[in-house]
């Protein structure tokens, strides 16, 4: 069984960790994106995040862009792509996730 959906994945513009990554060239950490995609999966799911299996980050995300998260759940994992307004894709990977009752 999998189910595939997306939903907007919303940066806060003035998150404390642009002014340090990176003078004058901010981006966001990948930290933060992941914080903020693992939020919510484990909504959007109903399930915790167990492990993160594989991530690539493939492109930088600057304040200002806009991201989509497109996800696919199978029985226990989410594999994901996170997708800029332009149609860049900044990273992807698959996140484990606990089933129901595990």
């Amino acid at each position: 069984m999998s189910a595939s959906f997306e939903f907007p994945l919303p940066l806060p513009p003035d998150h404390p960790a642009l002014a340090g990554h990176f003078p004058g060239l901010p981006i966001y950490p990948g930290v933060v994106l992941l914080d903020r995609l693992i939020g919510a999966l484990e909504a959007e799911c109903g399930a915790p995040v167990r492990a993160l299996q594989v991530v690539k980050f493939l492109a930088p995300v600057r304040p200002g862009m806009r991201l989509t998260a497109r996800a696919e759940r199978s029985a226990d994992s989410v594999r994901f792509d996170l997708i800029a307004d332009d149609g860049t894709r900044v990273a992807t990977g698959t996140i484990q996730v606990r089933e129901d009752g595990a």
